[in-house]
C-alpha cells in the first residue's frame, strides 16, 4: 500500500460529523478471531441513520446499501468511531456516507479507515409509506 493512500486512509474525514463510537467485544467475533462483517455492517446502518432521522424529523427506512468496502478488519478492543454525512437529499430518500475508523490502543493508538459504506434511507409515515422530506 502506498504512503499516499495509508495517509488518505488515516485522515478523519472533516466533512463528517461523529455520529456513533463503540468497542466490539469477543462475542461478536467470527472463527477467524475478527469481527463478523454483519456486525459491522449493522453498526454502520445505525451510525448512518442519525443525520437522516435528523433531518426527516420522523421514521426513516434503510432501503439501499449502495456501496459498502472492508478496508481492513476489525478486531475485539478497537474503539471504532463512526463518521457521516449527507450526500444527497431527494424528495423521499436522503443517501449518507459513513466512514469507519478504528483507534488500535495496542499499536500505539493508531488510527485507520477500516470500513467506508454508502447507504439510502426512506422518510416514512406511520404506515410505513413513503412521505416527502421537510424542506429546510
Amino acid at each position: 500500500m502506498s504512503e499516499s493512500i495509508r495517509s488518505q486512509d488515516s485522515a478523519i474525514p472533516a466533512d463528517h460529523e461523529l455520529v456513533l463510537k463503540v468497542i466490539p467485544m469477543p462475542a461478536d467475533c467470527n472463527a477467524n478471531g475478527d469481527i463478523f462483517g454483519g456486525w459491522v455492517m449493522a453498526q454502520v446502518d445505525l451510525a448512518g441513520a442519525v443525520l437522516p432521522a435528523r433531518r426527516v424529523r420522523g421514521r426513516i427506512a434503510t432501503v439501499a446499501v449502495n456501496e459498502f468496502i472492508f478496508k481492513q478488519p476489525v478486531r475485539v478492543g478497537d474503539i471504532l468511531s463512526f463518521y457521516a454525512d449527507i450526500t444527497r437529499v431527494g424528495n423521499t430518500s436522503i443517501t449518507v456516507d459513513v466512514q469507519v475508523f478504528a483507534e488500535r490502543l495496542r499499536e500505539d493508538n493508531a488510527s485507520l479507515k477500516v470500513t467506508q459504506a454508502t447507504l439510502t434511507y426512506v422518510a416514512i409515515d406511520d404506515s410505513g409509506k413513503p412521505r416527502p422530506i421537510p424542506k429546510g
